[in-house]
């Protein structure tokens, strides 16, 4: 179960107030996966970090039963100066999971080579973002918060996300901002649609997907 009590989110743009999330009240059920709409800008990454704990609200909180990810691809979660084998080891420990088969599950999954023990400074937005989504499905979350599943790496290496982020939604839920509507009819069994910083949540994913169309025209 997730819970938003009197949630509000702004931020100062050039000397005026911009508000991305206002006053949300709302009570999202257990064992959900929802996909999270909404237009470029809304405010979905700034809701999925606020969800996360890595960015504090304005006002109000959320409440969350069980444990929950990072915002997956999120750089924040990671020392750039650290590589991709000691940020593993460090995230083991944190979480507390086995290290060893932490690390050995992400540098299988993440396929960096040799680029796994070199420091994340010299990593590309791609080798981040799989080391990111590595490292959070070898973890066991109650809840993930995933950005786009399957958009990293070529067609071979995002079917095989996409069976791993399956395989995790069997004893998980999720939720997840995608562009890729097959993505959202097969991982999502709900919606929650953001749109002038107010949320409105949807049993059925389809009615979800066709109030998003229509305020995108």
């Amino acid at each position: 179960m997730m819970v938003f009590e009197s949630l509000s989110k702004g931020f100062w743009v050039k000397g005026e107030w911009h508000q991305v999330l206002d006053d949300l009240n709302l009570v999202l059920p257990t064992g959900k996966s929802l996909a999270l709409l909404g237009r470029n800008g809304a405010g979905k990454s700034t809701l999925l970090k606020i969800i996360a704990g890595t960015m504090p609200p304005t006002t109000g909180r959320v409440l969350v039963q069980g444990s929950v990810s990072w915002p997956v691809g999120f750089a924040g979660s990671f020392h750039r100066d650290l590589t991709g084998a000691q940020n593993t080891k460090f995230l083991a420990r944190v979480y507390g999971v086995d290290t060893e088969t932490l690390t050995s599950f992400v540098e299988d999954f993440a396929e960096l080579g040799k680029h796994f023990h070199m420091p994340m400074s010299t990593y590309s937005s791609g080798m981040y973002s799989r080391l990111a989504f590595g490292v959070s499905m070898g973890i066991a979350f109650d809840t993930y918060l995933v950005d786009e599943v399957t958009a990293v790496g070529d067609a071979r290496f995002r079917e095989k996300s996409a069976a791993v982020f399956a395989e995790r939604m069997k004893t998980s839920s999720a939720v997840l901002v995608s562009h890729n509507t097959s993505d959202i009819l097969k991982f999502c069994d709900a919606a929650i649609l953001l749109d002038n910083g107010k949320l409105s949540y949807f049993d059925d994913v389809k009615a979800a997907l066709a109030a998003h169309a229509a305020l995108m025209k």
